[in-house]
């Protein structure tokens, strides 16, 4: 896909970081409202932003299923978490159509396998009881995608590891573990730059460095 020039993309991406500020500052001031405006936009803006730098389409896809997945769990409705841990998941599928069969470190697939099993193993016994499966299957799909993510380099693997970073923070929530102060805070920036890492790493590894400047 042939890039946009380049002042539409650096509007989007302006305007990612403005609601990135406003969500991460809502969460810091407990201002619920800020949160429940700012989050919905974060993801289709960084899309539209990748879609001007020629976004292959599974990474588009990815980042769509992450705006499903942030909306669902906005509410507090019955089946919420799970609607939003599925649509996650769907598009960590789209992430490793991405990565493809490129060439990943078998050492550090080994510290990624050993971190999702001590993880499920510790947490298993205090979720509840009807989200111990879906969560250990969606931890190895999450795993198995921050593992692939590094074969894009290091930018894009920073952003897989920060990815299962975010994701362990809301599990440990889910299972009432202790905190850190205003946890949702550190769980959003730990998700927005897992998010734009992977997406600025995969255009660079893909199409090279004129397609990540603006």
């Amino acid at each position: 896909m042939t890039p946009l020039p380049g002042r539409p993309a650096g509007a989007l991406l302006a305007l990612f970081w403005l609601a990135a500020a406003v969500d991460l500052g809502s969460l810091l001031c407990g201002a619920e409202l800020g949160h429940q405006i700012a989050k919905p936009l974060l993801m289709p803006l960084l899309a539209g932003y990748a879609l001007t730098r020629g976004a292959p389409r599974p990474l588009t896809a990815a980042l769509l299923l992450g705006w499903g997945g942030d909306v669902f769990l906005l509410s507090d409705a019955d089946g919420a978490f799970l609607a939003g841990m599925a649509s996650f998941a769907a598009g960590h599928v789209c992430y490793l159509a991405l990565f493809g069969r490129r060439r990943t470190s078998p050492i550090l697939g080994a510290l990624y396998a050993a971190a999702l099993v001590g993880t499920v193993v510790l947490l298993w016994s205090d979720l509840p009881a009807d989200l111990c499966v879906p969560v250990a299957g969606y931890s190895l799909l999450l795993t198995a995608m921050a593992y692939r993510s590094s074969s894009l380099g290091p930018v894009a693997g920073l952003g897989g590891a920060l990815f299962l970073l975010s994701d362990t923070l809301i599990a440990t929530g889910v299972a009432e573990w202790p905190q850190l102060p205003v946890p949702d805070f550190w769980v959003m920036l730990t998700y927005i730059a897992a998010q734009y890492l992977l997406t600025a790493g995969a255009l660079r590894a893909m199409y090279g460095e004129r397609r990540t400047t603006v």
